[in-house]
């Protein structure tokens, strides 16, 4: 922990934080102090201003007031792992609620998503929990496990303009500086045949130099392998591609591909998007990589929370307006036509 000073007040940080985080992070608690509270939460044992303290655990602080109810019905329909900083006031997860649960449950979803996503026509409102669901999951990889495994940050269940069923996962990204990474690569039950030096097409031909598919069972190289087209750039790279931050990205479209192959489940396309602040450029090298990996695909576009408040901002709905203006003072974004603000 290290104390930083801006505009005469002291902020109480992590030491490591990169430009663009640490000035998040002090508006964050900017807006902490303001809205909820001035007392720091604690990490270890160490005072962090940007952690919520913890008598407010479990009050969903953070959390837009009008979706609550709504978020509280849902999981316990459609239970979810909180994350372990969601109590930080930079929580990507309590940033995607807020993000998309409020155009979600209001009367002007698919005029907004369809800005979006143009190929998108309606909500499938019959389909998971009224045509989304939060950290969402399938059986598909098999490395689901009560404290760990591959879901999706938002799922939502729409109809095309053709009138097919399809599925759209999206991950989402507030400050974070790189997508997860591979946990095999690091693991401590790696033994000496676990070599991740080969390329894709080395890997798919003896699967069992991956510490997930021989140790972990996990199906990520059966799927890669039955869409091997899909990764068609993948043997330009030196070692695994899948070793950093693509690791992520990799696993989430995977859960997307197998469920559109299966003749059983009933979405007839999948797609996987990743969601940002636009002030988060950290990510960038990793996607474009990506995009070039799968050689531009349709089936993986990325987009930003200002391009959601932009589509939302042109309705006529008051509930999304209201929304809009929270939701920008809290992540230090401008309303359309306007400056963001200095801290």
């Amino acid at each position: 922990m290290k104390i930083f000073e801006k505009n005469h007040r002291q902020y109480r940080l992590a030491g490591s934080l990169n430009d663009f985080q640490m000035q998040m992070q002090m508006h964050l608690i900017d807006w902490k102090w303001k809205h909820i509270t001035r007392e720091p939460g604690l990490y270890g044992k160490r005072e962090y201003d940007a952690i919520l303290p913890r008598s407010l655990h479990g009050t969903y602080a953070t959390v837009y007031p009008p979706v609550l109810d709504r978020l509280k019905t849902h999981a316990r329909r459609f239970p979810f792992r909180e994350h372990q900083y969601f109590n930080h006031m930079a929580s990507s997860q309590a940033a995607n609620v807020n993000l998309f649960l409020p155009v979600l449950i209001s009367g002007s979803a698919d005029q907004v998503l369809a800005k979006i996503k143009p190929d998108f026509a309606r909500l499938a409102t019959d389909k998971l929990d009224n045509g989304w669901q939060i950290e969402y999951w399938n059986k598909y990889l098999g490395d689901k496990r009560p404290s760990s495994g591959t879901d999706s940050d938002m799922a939502i269940a729409y109809y095309d303009h053709d009138g097919r069923l399809c599925l759209w996962l999206i991950e989402h990204k507030l400050t974070e500086a790189e997508f997860t990474t591979c946990g095999g690569a690091k693991s401590g039950g790696r033994q000496a045949c676990h070599d991740c030096t080969g390329s894709l097409s080395d890997i798919l031909a003896d699967k069992n130099v991956c510490y997930y598919h021989s140790k972990r069972q996990f199906n990520y190289w059966k799927l890669t392998e039955a869409n091997r087209d899909f990764f068609a750039g993948a043997d330009s790279q030196a070692g695994c591609p899948f070793k950093g931050g693509m690791n992520q990205l990799w696993r989430n479209q995977l859960m997307g591909l197998a469920a559109e192959a299966d003749p059983a489940c009933e979405f007839e396309r999948a797609f996987f998007s990743v969601v940002r602040h636009p002030g988060n450029r950290m990510l960038d090298a990793t996607m474009d990589a990506y995009c070039q990996l799968t050689a531009n695909s349709e089936k993986f576009r990325t987009f930003t929370s200002a391009d959601v408040i932009a589509a939302a901002t042109q309705t006529a709905d008051p509930t999304l307006q209201d929304w809009a203006r929270w939701y920008c003072d809290l992540y230090n974004l401008p309303l359309p036509g306007e400056e963001v603000g200095a801290n």
